[in-house]
C-alpha cells in the first residue's frame, strides 16, 4: 500500500492574474539565516529580480530571522504567482547552497490568496509588526529587513495604490 502524500496547493489557476497572495517562506529547522544585512541583501535583490521577471508589484516583505513574508500582487493576467514563489524559491535555494552548506528552505511553504473583501493595508501592517512582536525592534520602522518593491511602503499603508 502506498502513502500518497497530502496536496498543499490549490490548482496552478487559482494563482493567475492581477491577484494578491501572501507567502511565508521558512528556513529548515528554523536556521536562522537573515541575520546579516549582506545575506538579506542578496535575497533581497534576488526578489526585485523574480519580481521584475514575473510582472509583479511586492506591496511588503520582511526577512525575519529564520523565515520570510511576502505579498505578491500580480501585474497583468497571464502572471502566476506560484510559478513567481517557486522561482525565487529555486534561485535562492542554489544560493544556499553554494554559500550557506547545510541550510536550505523548508520543503513547502504557506499561501493564501488575498480576496478583494480582505484589508490588504491591515495584512500588511501584520506582516510588518512581526519583528515587534517577537521582540526584536519596539516599532517595526525601525527593523531593516522590510521593504516593497514596484511600490512605495507608505502609499501603500496610506492606501494610495
Amino acid at each position: 500500500m502506498s502513502i500518497r502524500e497530502k496536496r498543499h496547493r490549490l490548482q496552478l489557476e487559482c494563482y493567475q492574474g492581477r491577484i494578491c497572495v501572501s507567502f511565508t517562506l521558512c528556513v529548515k529547522d528554523r536556521s536562522p539565516l537573515f541575520l546579516e544585512p549582506t545575506i538579506v541583501n542578496i535575497f533581497s535583490e534576488l526578489l526585485v529580480d523574480s519580481a521584475k521577471k514575473f510582472y509583479c508589484m511586492i506591496p511588503a516583505y520582511c526577512f525575519m530571522p529564520d523565515h520570510l513574508h511576502i505579498i505578491v500582487e500580480g501585474t497583468q493576467e497571464e502572471i502566476n504567482l506560484l510559478r513567481f514563489i517557486n522561482h525565487y524559491k529555486q534561485k535562492t535555494g542554489f544560493w544556499m547552497s553554494k554559500n550557506q552548506p547545510g541550510v536550505s528552505w523548508q520543503k513547502n511553504f504557506f499561501d493564501h490568496i488575498i480576496r478583494k473583501d480582505e484589508n490588504l493595508q491591515s495584512m500588511i501592517r501584520y506582516i510588518l509588526e512581526n519583528p515587534v512582536r517577537k521582540g526584536l525592534v519596539s516599532d517595526w520602522r525601525d527593523y531593516p529587513f522590510k521593504g516593497a518593491i514596484g511600490c512605495n511602503l507608505d502609499d501603500v499603508l496610506n492606501n494610495l495604490i
